[in-house]
């Protein structure tokens, strides 16, 4: 179990160090800006939307290696899905880091590819907020809310 934890970790420190779609998406037709005030992390995520499905997608901003490597993670998972998945896909992953009571079944995190590293974040009520600043940021982007998004 140490050495899936320790490959966790590493994943979790590439995406925060290298970040990937860290960068201003320049023909973006929707973005919003979010904000955690506890930590201090800011983020903007841009979505190039054709057709309803999500042709491209990057962030900007600054914040913890837990925030930046899931916001390079979500980006790299969302591409190319249409609007509904990709709210799914924050519905799976919110309710993965925040369902204390809840154990985790076999086969659960299958699909969330390295987003997975993420999960033991649950174990640090804090923290969630910081690997769920991005994927709100995304979902006020995808239904195009004005209003920058705080966790708080």
């Amino acid at each position: 179990m140490n050495e899936l934890h320790d490959m966790y970790q590493e994943l979790v420190l590439d995406h925060s160090k290298s970040p990937c779609n860290h960068h201003e998406l320049e023909s973006a037709t929707h973005q919003a800006e979010g904000y955690n005030p506890f930590c201090g992390d800011r983020v903007k995520v841009y979505l190039l939307i054709e057709d309803g499905a999500i042709r491209d997608v990057a962030f900007t901003g600054e914040g913890c290696a837990i925030c930046t490597a899931s916001a390079s993670m979500m980006t790299q998972a969302v591409r190319n899905m249409n609007s509904g998945d990709a709210e799914a896909a924050f519905d799976r992953f919110h309710d993965l880091l925040t369902d204390h009571a809840g154990t985790i079944e076999d086969g659960e995190l299958d699909d969330l590819g390295d987003l997975a590293s993420l999960v033991s974040v649950r174990r640090f009520p804090i923290r969630v907020k910081c690997a769920t600043l991005p994927w709100h940021t995304l979902k006020a982007a995808l239904h195009g809310d004005g209003e920058p998004v705080s966790t708080e």
